[in-house]
């Protein structure tokens, strides 16, 4: 393997980590808010370019009239 190069995690190793995860943090929670997994994506999308406080502040109208693609 070249210096520097990443390798694809197996399955095995994809479970684990999850697993893993999910032991340290079995509730996770976010302070964005959202209202189903479409508009949670959008959030997130939407939070790479603001904070959090911006995103909810920004979503909250928008997702009282759209929630699904």
């Amino acid at each position: 393997m070249l210096a520097g190069m990443t390798r694809l995690m197996t399955r095995t190793e994809i479970a684990e980590f999850f697993a893993r995860l999910k032991k340290a943090m079995p509730h996770p929670k976010t302070e964005l808010s959202y209202v189903n997994p479409y508009t949670l994506l959008v959030a997130v999308v939407l939070s790479a370019q603001a904070t959090d406080k911006g995103v909810n502040k920004a979503t909250a109208a928008l997702f009282e009239k759209v929630d699904d693609p």
